[in-house]
């Protein structure tokens, strides 16, 4: 038994590691073949990220629907296994490579500019605080619909479209870049998402309607600005040092992830949601601090797509 856990350790493990490096490897594709929209080119690849997130629970849905009774984990992870590996392969097969210089070597003296550079900073901070919620909240949504929802199904697929919602964000903050700006639109999505979290005790029992209105509401709005993060970082950072930024960032934001997943969970199984989930605010509300630097000019009528 004490092998098989410990293979399951370092399996897990392995899977967080190569998940983890997905995201970083997706932008920069996106980076090399559409320079001149980032920002909205990234929304549909965070978009298509949520979606990806969400579609176990609707797996775990569309199989009970079907089921006498519970559909097994292990069913689900099958399902998503083979998903994730149809999706390796569409992108060997179907995604060139588009040629680049080599780029410059990670350096540690990235972690020194995302200090002392005024508007690197506020980005970089901003999503700290963004990541400090989004984790936390996706692996909560399936406790929160549960005390509306009785049956697994409809838990799992309430789960599946609230996380799914994500992907609406993503996509029309990258559409909204163009006449607002990243900073504008990353701002917008971190401070709606930071009232959700301040609505949460009215909203866990309100009517059925405005609870999935709300739960709906901050699914699209807590993942939405990521894209707009990772483009902000990415202008705000000095070229040779771009990537460096990009995945010391990264690696801060996982790992204050890391912190705030296991917190939440600890205190949710200890204490009502109703007192658990204002606190997510606490990091939108010093992004939002620590992004003023990027929203002290006039709003830009049109940025581009970045």
């Amino acid at each position: 038994a004490d092998g098989r856990l410990a293979l399951l350790v370092v399996l897990r493990f392995v899977v967080g590691f190569l998940l983890a490096g997905i995201y970083p490897v997706g932008m920069k594709i996106a980076a090399a073949w559409f320079r001149e929209r980032l920002g909205a080119v990234l929304g549909v690849l965070v978009g298509a990220l949520v979606l990806g997130t969400a579609l176990p629970h609707g797996l775990r849905a569309l199989a009970s629907m079907g089921a006498a009774g519970q559909v097994p984990w292990q069913s689900v992870v099958l399902g998503v296994s083979v998903l994730a590996a149809l999706g390796g392969l569409a992108t060997w097969l179907l995604v060139p490579d588009r040629p680049v210089p080599p780029g410059p070597r990670i350096t540690p003296r990235a972690l020194g500019l995302v200090w002392s550079d005024l508007r690197l900073r506020a980005s970089v901070f901003g999503y700290f605080g963004h990541m400090w919620e989004l984790y936390a909240f996706l692996v909560l949504v399936p406790t929160i619909v549960a005390t509306r929802l009785a049956s697994t199904t409809a838990v799992s697929a309430m789960s599946f479209w609230a996380i799914a919602a994500g992907f609406v964000g993503c996509v029309a903050g990258g559409l909204a870049v163009r006449r607002a700006g990243s900073a504008w639109v990353a701002q917008a999505q971190l401070a709606t998402s930071a009232a959700c979290c301040v609505a949460a005790p009215f909203m866990l029992v309100a009517p059925l309607p405005v609870f999935i209105a709300w739960l709906l509401l901050w699914g699209a709005t807590v993942a939405g600005d990521s894209p707009q993060f990772s483009t902000l970082t990415a202008q705000n950072s000095p070229p040779a040092v771009v990537g460096s930024v990009l995945t010391f960032t990264n690696c801060i934001g996982f790992a204050i992830s890391v912190v705030s997943i296991e917190l939440f969970v600890a205190a949710a199984q200890r204490w009502p949601l109703a007192w658990v989930l204002p606190w997510l605010a606490v990091g939108p509300l010093l992004g939002l601090w620590m992004m003023r630097p990027l929203l002290g000019r006039k709003r830009p009528s049109m940025a581009g797509g970045a």
